[in-house]
């Protein structure tokens, strides 16, 4: 049985309504039965798209204050040394994650610790892997403060398709590594910024399971 997460439970009554209403005009407009069928198999289909987005499988967390795990499901499709402008002011190395429309989008916390900063940016709605869209877009930015790896920032950010960002964050909170910090709904980016020096344990084009793939560990 699917599990579905309480992000969606509004956006699903809302299309099952709707998609009930199209069809219930569709049998009063016409009496034709294939564009009947036709019009009942496309809403089955797009109620089962937008159901899969907001599944939310079991998994089993992986907790180790040593390693930095994934906050989201996704590919890899950045890992460089950038000047952290927010924040930290300085170089970090930025590591994203992009997740597709069809990708669980949950958000998880990668390291356990106290919430110093959290921070939720208005802004526009450019496809998530443009290279100005950790700055322009609608964003937030969390920074943890962590005892082994020191402050640690991530940031979720919004993109064409997805214009709704939920955040659990709340500064002054102890949150636990792997526990949900967030939601972004219909396809966006996660971007996480690691101190200077760290080897990844990850490259680009690796696929990422949230709270289980592990992206930075202490040698």
């Amino acid at each position: 049985m699917i599990k579905i997460h309480r992000e969606g439970y509004t956006i699903l009554f809302v299309t099952l309504v709707i998609l009930f209403a199209v069809n219930v005009l569709v049998h009063w407009l016409t009496d034709e039965i294939w564009i009947r069928n036709v019009s009942i198999i496309a809403s089955l289909i797009v109620y089962g798209l937008v159901l899969q987005f907001f599944r939310n499988p079991d998994r089993k967390i992986l907790r180790d204050e040593n390693k930095i795990i994934a906050p989201a499901d996704g590919k890899i499709v950045i890992i460089e040394e950038v000047e952290e402008q927010e924040f930290f002011k300085d170089k970090r190395l930025q590591i994203s994650i992009f997740m597709s429309p069809l990708n669980v989008h949950i958000n998880r916390y990668p390291v356990s610790g106290k919430i110093e900063y959290a921070k939720h940016h208005q802004g526009k709605y450019l496809v998530a892997w443009h290279p100005k869209s950790s700055t322009l877009n609608e964003r937030t930015t969390v920074v943890i403060q962590n005892p082994v790896w020191g402050p640690i920032l991530y940031r979720q950010i919004a993109g064409y398709v997805a214009r709704r960002i939920v955040m659990y964050a709340r500064e002054g909170l102890i949150v636990r590594q792997g526990d949900e910090s967030g939601f972004i709904k219909f396809g966006s980016r996660l971007d996480i910024f690691l101190p200077p020096g760290t080897v990844p344990s990850v490259k680009i084009g690796d696929r990422t399971v949230g709270g289980i793939t592990v992206i930075a560990e202490k040698r």
